[in-house]
């Protein structure tokens, strides 16, 4: 995948060690922001499927719903993903997101989180699929939630990014090599909140 090259400023660069690098944007849709979540809420197809953990099989616990071109099929935790047609507030999305950060995505998981008890565990988004060098693009709408990082060696937590609504975030490569990211329970939230995690699928 092409380095980028960013068609606006970030508001803040972060640098958490091994090369790995965070860039945020606030306000990506501006004011179309709250009635583009809206839709996606009403409108996604939204599941909750059964993921391979620890032996068993468990549902995850959120919503979710894959979507991107033909052919950009996605595996992960023993689950296989065909991906949906784009909804077009998802494609009014991705269409933004590659204006301001200059790289391709193919695809995107969906995420939906009730309020605070969903969740997402620690992991890093380095399936085959993504190719050696994925840049991962993170979209949050609704309420505020906590994203956690941690070195991949098992250290402790050791940054922690409250990602706000209509909040794009992009991780490059190295953030997936040496860290792990985690969204963990919360009891402050009541609120739903999605986010959208663009991806370019190797062929």
């Amino acid at each position: 995948m092409t380095t980028p090259a960013f068609q606006r400023s970030p508001d803040e660069q972060l640098e958490p060690g091994h090369g790995a690098c965070l860039w945020r944007w606030q306000g990506l849709l501006g004011e179309a922001a709250g009635p583009v979540a809206d839709r996606l809420y009403r409108e996604l197809p939204w599941e909750q499927p059964r993921i391979r953990l620890y032996g068993s099989w468990k549902p995850v616990p959120r919503l979710q719903s894959w979507h991107g071109d033909p052919g950009a099929s996605y595996r992960y935790s023993g689950l296989q993903m065909q991906p949906a047609h784009w909804h077009p507030a998802l494609s009014q999305i991705r269409e933004q997101v590659q204006k301001v950060l200059g790289l391709p995505f193919n695809s995107v998981l969906a995420n939906l989180y009730r309020d605070g008890q969903d969740a997402m565990g620690w992991h890093a988004d380095d399936e085959p699929e993504l190719g050696p060098e994925p840049w991962i693009a993170s979209y949050s709408m609704g309420a505020t939630r906590r994203f956690s990082f941690r070195p991949r060696d098992g250290g402790p937590e050791r940054l922690r990014l409250d990602l706000l609504d209509d909040e794009l975030l992009l991780m490059n490569p190295a953030v997936q090599r040496h860290w792990q990211h985690a969204l963990p329970r919360t009891r402050r939230c009541q609120h739903w909140r999605i986010n959208l995690t663009f991806r370019q699928i190797q062929a």
